[in-house]
C-alpha cells in the first residue's frame, strides 16, 4: 500500500487473529501506515512467527488471547492500553468454521464452538473496545464478516448464521455508538486464499467450480481486503457507519 496514506500514523490498532491470514496482512499494512499494532491469537508459536515476520519493533505487540473468553479479552485490551496509552481502532478479524453436513444434523457443542469463535468473540471484543473508545469520544470498529452471512453455503450453515449476527451487531453498535463519534462497519469478503479456506481452493476441481461463480475469475487474496479495511479505519470514513462492504469479485451480483 505504499504511496497511499490513510492518516493512521501513531493510531493504536488491535487486530484479532493477527498472527496469520487476513489478520497478518492487515497488521502488516497498519504498521506500514505508521500505526501501533496489537495482534492476538491463541497459539504462542503462531504469534512468535508473526512478530518475527512483521518486524514491527516497538510499534508491535503480540498478546495470547482466546477472544471467546471474557478474561482474555479484558487482558488483551488492558495490555494494549497499558503499552501504547490509548486505543483508536479495533479490527474484529477472528473467524472459525467446522464443516458440517447440515444445521439439523449438527451437535450443540459444534454450534457453540462456531458461534463463540465468530459471534461471541466479536461481541466481547467490540464491547470492551467500545467502553474504551467512548471515553475518547472517537474510534473505529471494523468487523470482518463474510458473504456467507447473506447466502446459504453448503457445509457452512452455522458459520453463515454467525456471520449474519456479526453484520447485525455491526448495525446495532453503529447506532448505539454514533453519539460518541465511533463508527462501526463490516467487510464481507467472498472466498479468500488463506489456510481457513484451503479445503476449498486447494483442490483444482473444487476451485474451478468456485471460480465459475465469480465474475472476476479468481478468489480473493488477503491484499484485496486491505484498502477497504484501512479506509474504514481512517478519518476518511468518519461519516460511514453501520455498513457492510462486500468484497467478492462480483459473486453476489449474479
Amino acid at each position: 500500500m505504499s504511496g497511499i496514506s490513510y492518516d493512521l500514523d501513531e493510531k493504536v490498532v488491535v487486530v484479532t487473529g493477527g498472527s496469520r491470514g487476513i489478520g497478518l496482512e492487515l497488521a502488516r499494512n497498519f504498521l506500514a501506515q505508521g500505526a501501533r499494532v496489537v495482534i492476538c491469537g491463541r497459539k504462542e508459536d503462531n504469534l512468535k512467527a508473526a512478530v518475527e515476520e512483521l518486524n514491527g519493533g516497538e510499534r508491535l505487540l503480540a498478546v495470547a488471547a482466546h477472544i471467546a473468553k471474557e478474561g482474555d479479552v479484558e487482558n488483551l485490551f488492558d495490555t494494549a492500553v497499558r503499552q501504547f496509552g490509548s486505543l483508536d481502532i479495533l479490527v474484529n478479524n477472528v473467524g472459525m468454521n467446522l464443516l458440517t453436513a447440515s444445521v439439523t444434523d449438527t451437535d450443540l457443542p459444534i454450534w457453540n464452538k462456531i458461534m463463540e469463535g465468530n459471534l461471541t468473540g466479536t461481541f466481547l471484543c467490540a464491547r470492551k473496545a467500545a467502553r474504551i473508545l467512548r471515553g475518547n469520544k472517537q474510534g473505529k470498529i471494523v468487523n470482518i464478516s463474510s458473504i456467507a452471512g447473506t447466502r446459504a453455503v453448503p457445509a457452512m450453515g452455522i458459520y453463515g448464521i454467525a456471520k449474519a449476527g456479526v453484520e447485525m451487531i455491526t448495525k446495532v453498535l453503529a447506532s448505539e455508538l454514533a453519539v460518541f463519534n465511533i463508527q462501526v462497519n463490516a467487510v464481507a469478503p467472498g472466498m479468500v486464499r488463506t489456510d481457513f479456506s484451503k479445503p476449498f481452493w486447494s483442490t483444482p476441481a473444487i476451485y474451478d467450480q468456485i471460480v465459475k461463480a465469480i465474475p472476476a475469475g479468481r478468489i480473493a487474496e488477503t491484499a484485496d481486503l486491505v484498502p477497504i479495511v484501512l479506509f474504514l479505519a481512517s478519518r476518511h470514513a468518519d461519516y460511514i457507519t453501520g455498513q457492510t462492504i462486500t468484497v467478492d469479485g462480483g459473486a453476489s451480483a449474479i
